[in-house]
């Protein structure tokens, strides 16, 4: 077995390791959300801590992890008598970002169930997680089936197992630990409130702290098992203060003056719902007993709302998470009780005892724990984002609620909610033999298959004899998500009678509704004399929203050199990932300038798209009571639709869904 980086050799991340240790000390808070770039230790963290867990009380030979001191009445192995058992050390479970449901739930042998009436139930990462840290690493890129069951668990405590009308029913209550990059997109918002903090990680800016992280890295490569012996003194002592926090904290009194601050904190930042009061009640009340005191003060209040609140205040997806300290502490000192014992601040409750500080550095730590005056184009030809024809970037509008553009036909792509696909989950729309292990039995079609050889297999019972050759896999439709490409004209005369603004909130609403639909986004621009990939294909549409916002304008319209550009985008992401159908949205008023024959050009330029059947849409941006209609012949040539700014909207009487035009050729 691969020994552990110790928990207590992390450097720095003084947030990330005071996170964990809470939830050590008072699992009811509800577990981690640790959000940074690559390569700051998350994951190193996050697996050090199970080591620092208490052992944990089980009956003796349950695949469920019952408490002997209280068993599971309902356990699908007991019932269990009280008392007695072994113990464990605590696990922590890993869900692998592209496990199937069965693996997290568990399975049914489906042949034993039909055949002999068997339930025969393989328990999944569920069972292997109750009482004990289940990590996902990656978390945001877990699929939508996965996140359902996962919220279904974390707010009953159970998972239910449910197979044609067979059941089970096992505890599943544990620690949920996440980590993501922000970079790859955002998490669902039912799932995001519920893990209970959220800490924010970054690499170290200071040498010193840097040197010391790669020496230490070093020395655990060279002897992984020699190094956590030179850490075990000061594991041990953390775990010792665990297991002594644990015991203290039914006896922390949470007063009437903090619950007041933490109220006030909670409508302050217009937080949805209670989660956010209960969750900030039991870390306050976890920093006590973490620092040895049975009295929650201020200092307390003010650590938990900057772990418990930043992910529950955000309003969209593109607001920036963290709290405003100084409101904060205005709020603490306005709503602050006379209640709270004075602290000495080189005292028992000051940093080094005091608002849960984690654990001091190891032995060879020496520090740090770790308005648009817009003009019609003219004059000659300007290169992209240079020349005397640029303008500012203008502010977007404000966002609306899209229509649903969807790609169609029937595709196969990654798991979301556009357009129309074959997938492991959905509404069941037929049978067919299954290739290679069965995953969803259709039970009737099954059935048909195994009747008119039951005299042949002499039958003489109530059972149905079922064959292997019998077995009928579903077949499924639900949603996939797409790759929306963006491509939008930030030529001059898209700058003209500052339209600006309504274009580039009408793509910050595609954008919002991406989000909502787990598409990945890309992001081309032209003007001047060329075309830039101004965001390559991302699930980040965080970013995207960012270069939009800092979009200039100015120039010519080389149309053309803009979908040439998107077909070179669409090209090299074909090959990265097939399965991922397309849809272009190009955003432009039509027009076509500079170099020779540019209208005949883009015409050339759009049939591309429409030879190889790629979806697309064209968002009129033209304004004026004389319309030249330039948009819509665009649409024609792409093979795709026309929809003004106006029809966009999803209120408009044009309707809520429209299926884009074209017909893709992975479509079937």
């Amino acid at each position: 077995m691969t020994t552990p980086f110790p928990f207590t050799a992390v450097v720095g991340q003084d947030d990330l390791r005071l996170a964990l240790l809470l939830n050590a000390v008072s699992p009811a808070v509800g577990g981690v959300l640790v959000r940074g770039e690559k390569g700051t230790a998350k994951s190193t963290a996050v697996r050090a801590l199970s080591a620092l867990l208490p052992e944990v009380a089980v009956v003796s030979g349950c695949r469920f992890s019952c408490d002997p001191s209280a068993p599971d009445p309902a356990c699908p192995d007991g019932p269990h008598e009280t008392g007695g058992g072994a113990a464990r050390p605590a696990r922590m479970v890993e869900l692998p970002v592209g496990a199937s449901e069965d693996r997290l739930v568990g399975a049914l042998d489906i042949e034993r169930a039909l055949s002999e009436g068997v339930k025969a139930f393989e328990p999944g990462l569920l069972a292997d997680a109750h009482r004990g840290i289940l990590y996902v690493d990656e978390v945001n890129l877990l699929h939508d089936h996965l996140v359902d069951l996962l919220l279904d668990a974390a707010a009953m405590g159970a998972s239910y197992v449910e197979r044609e009308g067979v059941s089970v029913r096992h505890a599943a209550r544990f620690l949920l630990v996440g980590t993501m990059n922000p970079e790859e997109g955002e998490l669902r918002p039912q799932l995001l409130d519920r893990f209970g903090l959220t800490v924010e990680v970054a690499a170290s800016r200071e040498p010193d702290q840097r040197v010391e992280v790669v020496r230490r890295r070093l020395a655990y490569d060279d002897d992984p098992a020699g190094f956590a012996a030179r850490w075990a003194g000061e594991e041990a002592a953390v775990r010792a203060r665990i297991v002594a926090a644990r015991a203290l904290l039914p006896s922390v009194r949470l007063g009437d003056g903090a619950l007041r601050q933490i109220a006030a904190t909670c409508a302050a930042f217009e937080v949805d719902g209670m989660r956010a009061d209960i969750v900030m009640a039991r870390t306050a009340t976890a920093l006590a007993a973490w620092a040895g005191r049975t009295e929650v003060l201020a200092e307390d209040v003010r650590q938990a709302a900057l772990l418990a609140l930043p992910h529950r205040r955000r309003r969209n997806p593109f607001d920036a998470p963290g709290l405003d300290e100084d409101k904060l502490d205005e709020t603490l000192e306005e709503f602050g009780g006379d209640d709270d014992p004075d602290t000495d601040p080189d005292g028992p409750d000051g940093p080094d005892g005091g608002g849960g500080q984690p654990p001091a550095e190891g032995p060879d730590s020496d520090g740090d724990a770790g308005t648009p005056a817009e003009a019609e184009e003219s004059g000659p030809s300007q290169p992209a984002g240079a020349g005397s024809g640029e303008r500012s970037p203008v502010g977007a509008a404000e966002p609306f609620r899209t229509k649903v553009l969807s790609v169609p036909g029937i595709g196969e792509g990654a798991a979301g909610r556009r357009s129309r696909a074959r997938t492991e989950h959905g509404r069941t729309t037929g049978a067919r033999r299954p290739n290679g292990a069965l995953t969803k039995l259709h039970l009737a079609a099954t059935v048909q298959a195994a009747a008119p050889h039951q005299r042949a297999r002499g039958r003489s019972g109530p059972g149905l004899v079922v064959r292997r050759d019998d077995l009928r896999q579903a077949t499924r439709e639900g949603r996939e998500a797409n790759l929306v490409l963006f491509v939008v004209d930030a030529s001059g005369s898209m700058a003209a009678r500052q339209r600006m603004g309504a274009v580039k909130g009408a793509v910050l609403s595609l954008l919002l509704d991406a989000y909502q639909r787990r598409d990945k986004v890309g992001l081309v621009t032209f003007r001047g004399s060329g075309a830039e990939v101004a965001l390559p294909p991302t699930s980040s549409v965080d970013a995207a929203a960012v270069r939009l916002e800092s979009l200039p304008t100015g120039g010519r319209t080389p149309l053309a050199a803009g979908l040439l550009k998107a077909h070179d985008v669409l090209r090299v992401e074909r090959l990265r990932d097939p399965a991922r159908r397309p849809l272009l949205v190009v955003v432009t008023d039509g027009r076509a300038t500079g170099g020779p024959e540019p209208v005949a050009l883009a015409g050339r330029a759009a049939g591309l798209f429409a030879a190889e059947g790629i979806a697309s849409v064209v968002v009129d941006c033209e304004s004026g009571p004389v319309r030249l209609g330039l948009a819509g012949r665009l649409a024609g040539g792409l093979g795709g639709t026309a929809v003004t700014l106006d029809e966009l909207r999803a209120d408009s009487i044009a309707g809520l869904v429209r299926d884009v035009q074209g017909t893709s050729r992975r479509a079937a």
